[in-house]
């Protein structure tokens, strides 16, 4: 049974200007969700769009990945007034209906994980034709002539006492192809029901939504961070390796500077059975040679989504971000930052993630901060 994954982006967005691009928890609001589906039982995720740099950042961020694949939207199916069931069946006339289950994510609907995904999956598997994802909210509701929907205001319920009410969050929609190709819909007549948490139920569609989502965000993965032991150091390079600078000639990027001391840290963390991993947005070919250097063969150069490629090389090399240290200094270390077992700081680092971090080194980059935190580590890991 071959199961797809769509996730529409459009363009223009009047709400929030660049919306489905811009930086939530220091990563690209749609990459919460595509990075969730990738991990899900999905088989193909579509992200089906119709801005060119959104299709170029993704073919060339999901390389490690055959599992995720982008096609161009026409302009019809991407104004203001398409509904996105035009957009589900344009896309779906693209591939003639060559699916089994098609599963509608929506990239306003960052809370999304994968075992949410594939919750309304099994409802597929045990016969229902399609599901959705709700959010039991315990709110009283009421019409406008002022008569109560759901309970009785004479006799008011306890919070543990009171059901609510089951409300659509608009995260996830999963139907078969003959629904779909039939109805003309995401859901069919026997609808699965999959609970959300009750913070799954904002969505992002104003300036309001975005400080409420991702400060939500951040808390959701700060709470799922243990202490164990650390087994991976992680490194960003500008701002953690060099002080942040780059020289230039005409000829493009010329020096970095590293600070030897940090090269000795990570030969005696390693001795300690520790293992390091690279990973910068940066395509340098000095970083490369430096790495190279330093004996460290798992370097990652040019990724925008830190957090994906993380959570992916930890379900391949069977270790859990609970395992990780990682040392980084801007916004798009932030995701990893809130989710490892343990962050850490450079003392130059960028305010919001020296907020964020569970550790502020007292040296700054490129002059004794990765020193700092491999001795951190080393003393750290002697209580295990």
């Amino acid at each position: 049974m071959k199961k797809i994954g769509f996730i529409p982006l459009r363009q223009n967005s009047k709400g929030i200007l660049g919306k489905n691009k811009r930086k939530m928890v220091g990563r690209p609001l749609f990459t919460w969700v595509l990075g969730e589906a990738i991990h899900s039982s999905l088989d193909v995720v579509y992200v089906y769009t119709d801005d060119d740099t959104i299709i170029d950042f993704i073919e060339k961020e999901y390389h490690y990945t055959n599992k995720i694949k982008v096609l161009k939207r026409s302009g019809a199916s991407a104004t203001d007034t398409a509904s996105t069931e035009r957009a589900m069946i344009e896309f779906a006339e693209k591939l003639s209906y060559n699916f089994d289950v098609f599963c509608l994510l929506q990239a306003t609907s960052p809370f999304t994980k994968a075992i949410d995904i594939d919750n309304c999956l099994s409802k597929i598997a045990d016969g229902k034709d399609s599901a959705l994802t709700v959010v039991n909210t315990h709110r009283f509701v009421w019409n406008e002539d002022g008569t109560a929907v759901n309970y009785n205001p004479k006799e008011r319920p306890r919070r543990q006492d009171f059901k609510g009410l089951l409300i659509e969050n608009g995260a996830v929609y999963v139907c078969t192809k003959d629904v779909l190709l039939n109805q003309k819909n995401r859901l069919g007549n026997t609808i699965g029901i999959v609970k959300m948490p009750e913070e799954s139920l904002h969505e992002v569609d104003t300036e309001q939504d975005w400080i409420v989502v991702e400060n939500l965000l951040i808390e959701r993965q700060k709470r799922a961070k243990r202490s164990e032991k650390i087994t991976h150091l992680v490194l960003d390079v500008d701002g953690v390796f060099t002080n942040g600078t780059i020289a230039y000639t005409k000829d493009g990027e010329h020096t970095k500077n590293f600070d030897m001391r940090d090269g000795m840290g990570l030969e005696i963390l390693r001795q300690f059975g520790v293992e390091v991993m690279v990973m910068t947005s940066e395509q340098s070919q000095l970083v490369a040679k430096r790495m190279e250097k330093l004996k460290i063969p798992q370097v990652y150069l040019a990724v925008k989504d830190k957090y994906t490629l993380l959570q992916t090389l930890a379900a391949s090399q069977n270790f859990s971000l609970n395992n990780v240290a990682y040392l980084g200094d801007d916004v798009n270390d932030m995701a990893n930052i809130c989710s490892v077992g343990w962050s850490l700081a450079p003392n130059n680092a960028m305010p919001e993630i020296k907020q964020l971090a569970d550790v502020v080194l007292s040296k700054s980059s490129g002059a004794g901060a990765i020193r700092e935190a491999c001795k951190f580590i080393i003393n750290y890991n002697k209580r295990f």
